[in-house]
């Protein structure tokens, strides 16, 4: 254990070396003022910029906005879901692989649209490689940037003067040329040599020692492992995603993948500080957020390690069903809380085969949904607790809330509600109707408290754009295809809308002086305020629904 210990402190303490140089240079990125990078990739960014028609000085108003980033969002979404019902009839199929089906194809492709990238199928068994580069790999760069955007544009409005939040489609362009293109790449020459396969060629035929036949699958799996991990993405080229050796062969990519997926996130708190000009509010917010991360951590790491007690009678310590043993308890612990905290959905373990006090972790973060969670996403859900956190501090001192200058009044508190209340609505109706159809029942491997955890962690994963699998559900069926697709559309884009028509009308407002009487949002009390807000809304939430499954199971198990 200790030395577990040891391996998760030096994981984590690389992360926190990596915040503020990251940070600032995605200020650098997106900021107002001209910077050095300019000379290096204007002048190609330009020449797509002359390609789509885009004017690079054109700003946009928050309508204007939503509206890019939704016309963007749903042609691709369109052009994703032809490829996978054509791919029996395009090129690079090596391995003929035959049409996805209409449902299938549907919820894949909102699932990588909107950055969740669940998957109802078995990569290395469904898609051509042109699927999995142009309808996979692809939108993990797009829909990533999406969110890198709509959260810069929701800054922009915290601290304009007018509607003005940017320009989309150079926000976009810069995320993919200044920041994720180039984190990818780097980050796949070194998967490439740790041995994660990077080629066209199909599968391979092989005679295992028995002498039994075995197909070998490949393919151009350390590109698309890079930008799932930077960009928060999930998913997975085979069916078996992180835990599988060709995706992640050594300890070392086991590293290298949790340090990608808390990069970006962990780096736009920081950078969220210096765009508002007050280091303190910024480290405030992530001071909240890291703490609900390490009790989550701890939880798990905690509950793995202590095992079940039926098992610990026989002399066995530890629960290692499921996990690599490449991996070990702690590695698994912490990508587990990684993975759920920054909304990527990759995973090196089987969810399901986590104690049951282990498994309310990954349920937890996934519906607190604001624990750093995926570029952009978890910054703008902990600046929606902020607002209401602050709304609610100044009802109790019968003072006007104000953040950075700025009133807080009934617009914006109701949209604030809404983007939150959206949030278990999506999670509980579907799950409430899943349990009363006898045909999504037959769906359901385990009965009785592990099966209504499977139903609703499929859910969950879906409503925060996670991507993750509890295990044991047969979720190609047609209801939950159908379902969880319209659940990620309403996870990803509702949210948005709600924000970035926050950012809107806070950015045409005047700021107020700072006097005596002002709340100050940058103070360890109001950090704690933050935490106990985003605590007791999420307990009241969700409470209920985790007590018949998870909770109720751990203490069957005790």
């Amino acid at each position: 254990m200790g030395m577990g210990l040891l391996q998760v402190i030096i994981t984590l303490g690389i992360i926190m070396l990596l915040v503020k140089p990251v940070g600032s240079y995605l200020v650098n990125v997106f900021g107002s003022e001209k910077s050095g990078l300019d000379r290096v990739f204007a002048p190609i960014e330009r020449i797509g910029y002359r390609i789509m028609g885009v004017k690079e000085e054109e700003a946009m108003g928050w309508k204007k906005y939503v509206g890019a980033v939704l016309l963007v969002n749903f042609v691709m979404m369109i052009l994703m879901y032809a490829v996978f019902r054509l791919q029996a009839y395009l090129p690079w199929n090596p391995d003929g692989m035959g049409n996805v089906s209409p449902t299938i194809a549907f919820n894949t492709a909102i699932s990588f649209i909107t950055n969740t990238n669940w998957q109802a199928y078995s990569g290395e068994n469904t898609l051509s490689y042109l699927s999995q580069m142009v309808a996979i790999t692809f939108p993990m760069f797009t829909s990533a940037a999406t969110g890198f955007a709509v959260a810069v544009a929701f800054i922009r409005g915290l601290i304009g003067r007018q509607d003005n939040l940017g320009n989309f489609y150079v926000d976009i362009t810069r995320a993919i040329s200044r920041v994720f293109l180039p984190l990818s790449f780097i980050v796949a020459l070194i998967l490439v040599f740790q041995g994660i396969p990077q080629t066209l060629l199909g599968a391979v035929q092989a005679t295992t020692i028995e002498g039994a036949g075995q197909t070998i699958t490949r393919g151009l799996v350390a590109s698309l492992e890079s930008i799932k991990h930077i960009g928060t993405n999930g998913g997975g080229w085979f069916g078996t995603n992180a835990a599988h050796p060709f995706e992640n062969p050594t300890p070392f990519t086991n590293m290298i993948h949790i340090v990608c997926m808390m990069l970006l996130p962990t780096s736009l708190v920081y950078a969220f500080g210096l765009m508002i000009k007050n280091k303190k509010q910024g480290w405030t917010i992530f001071a909240a957020m890291g703490i609900i991360f390490l009790v989550m951590l701890s939880t798990v790491f905690y509950a793995e390690y202590k095992g079940i007690a039926a098992v610990d009678a026989l002399g066995v310590h530890g629960n290692m069903e499921g996990k690599e043993v490449r991996f070990g308890l702690s590695e698994t612990a912490l990508f587990t809380a990684v993975t759920t905290a920054a909304t990527t959905g990759s995973v090196n373990a089987m969810h399901e085969s986590l104690t049951p006090l282990g498994s309310i972790v990954p349920f937890a973060e996934m519906m607190l949904n604001n624990v750093f969670g995926g570029k952009g996403v978890g910054l703008l859900n902990g600046l929606l607790y902020l607002i209401l956190s602050v709304f609610i501090c100044g009802l109790m001192v019968g003072r006007t809330p104000e953040f950075l200058g700025k009133k807080i009044e009934g617009k914006e508190v109701k949209l604030a509600a809404i983007a939150i209340l959206i949030h278990p609505l999506i999670i509980l109706a579907p799950t409430a109707w899943a349990l009363i159809r006898p045909e999504s029942v037959t769906s359901i491997a385990n009965q009785g408290m592990h099966g209504l955890s499977e139903v609703l962690y499929a859910f969950t994963s879906g409503a925060a754009n996670n991507g993750s699998a509890f295990g044991g559900l047969s979720a190609g069926t047609n209801f939950y295809a159908i379902m969880i697709g319209l659940v990620m559309l309403a996870g990803r884009y509702i949210s948005i809308i709600a924000m970035l028509a926050i950012a809107g009308s806070l950015a045409t407002k005047r700021v107020v002086p700072i006097t005596t009487g002002t709340l100050r949002t940058n103070t360890p009390l109001f950090m704690g305020i933050l935490i106990m807000m985003i605590l007791v809304i999420g307990a009241l939430t969700f409470f209920p629904a985790l007590a018949l499954g998870p909770i109720a199971e751990h203490l069957a198990a005790r």
